[in-house]
């Protein structure tokens, strides 16, 4: 169980020749978490959604999002921003303006400017408690811990991280959804869900692959569901997160709604097609994308006789 605790640590970087000292303090756990209730629920999902980082075609906190607003789940808590994240990092204007938060200005006043929020959100039946967050740039240790004691203060026995990563899926089909767990029984669950694509990579870590890390040793159970999306596409993408939001809805049995999101997502894809249409070069690809899809497809239906 996490009790809390005060550091101070100290940071020195290297950045085009020149070197940088940054001291920070970490806050202990009560100061972090600002709890406005605290849920209990009986065998409760935290589901979690990152901004950032497998957060492609707003797959992962669109999803959420949708989530917390057709379930009309309420914030009950949230995570000091503060000692998280970079705002003010050396460099070109192209790589300073990735780490500052967003400002909007208009006729001499300052409109919006726009901080990272950590929110917990909570919905007692089905026991669900959504979060939606900025993937932190410093402490995942600390991040970790606040989100593991709200979990377990919460009755929280399950943790499933939904997120997208760019691929060969072309924007006429379905994602693929990719699936890694804490462990091997919850694979074979999984299975029998119909989610049979198990993840392999290796390369630069996501923050929910650090949590999955510790899952076992804080007494919960994890899993990650990664959409392959279109790599070709920026921007939302409605259609991926109809379909992690449909996914989601049958493992969690949740009777939502999702005429809206079906409704979007047809056109999406009607505007999309437009679009790539009018360059002959992707619509090719888009083209040897589908066949390479379908061929996969069939490849896996079983042999009749």
């Amino acid at each position: 169980m996490f009790h809390g605790r005060r550091t101070e640590c100290t940071w020195r970087l290297s950045y085009c020749g020149r070197s940088f000292t940054i001291k920070a303090m970490i806050l202990n756990i009560d100061q972090l978490l600002r709890i406005r209730r605290q849920p209990v629920l009986d065998r409760g999902t935290l589901i979690l959604a990152f901004s950032g980082w497998m957060d492609g075609g707003d797959v992962s906190t669109g999803t959420v999002l949708r989530l917390v607003y057709l379930l009309e789940a309420e914030p009950v808590a949230e995570i000091d921003p503060d000692p998280f994240y970079i705002f003010n990092f050396p460099g070109t204007m192209e790589i300073t303006a990735l780490f500052r938060p967003p400002v909007e200005i208009e006729n001499g006043l300052v409109k919006r400017l726009e901080m990272p929020e950590n929110l917990f959100y909570v919905c007692e039946a089905p026991p669900l408690l959504p979060f939606v967050g900025k993937e932190p740039n410093l402490f995942w240790g600390t991040f970790g811990d606040c989100l593991f004691e709200f979990a377990r203060r919460s009755g929280v026995e399950r943790i499933l991280f939904v997120g997208s990563f760019g691929g060969a899926v072309p924007h006429t089909r379905q994602p693929r959804l990719y699936v890694t767990c804490s462990d091997a029984e919850i694979l074979a669950e999984m299975e029998k869900l119909g989610l049979q694509r198990r993840s392999s990579y290796e390369g630069p870590a996501s923050f929910t692959s650090y949590l999955m890390t510790r899952a076992g040793k804080e007494g919960v159970q994890m899993i990650s569901l990664a959409a392959e999306i279109p790599g070709y596409l920026q921007g939302t993408n409605p259609m991926s997160i109809e379909a992690v939001t449909r996914r989601l809805a049958a493992m969690l049995k949740l009777p939502l709604d999702l005429d809206t999101l079906r409704a979007a997502s047809t056109q999406w894809e009607l505007q999309v097609s437009t679009a790539v249409e009018q360059n002959k070069e992707l619509a090719q690809q888009v083209r040897e994308m589908e066949e390479a899809y379908d061929n996969e497809l069939l490849s896996q239906e079983p042999e009749e006789g």
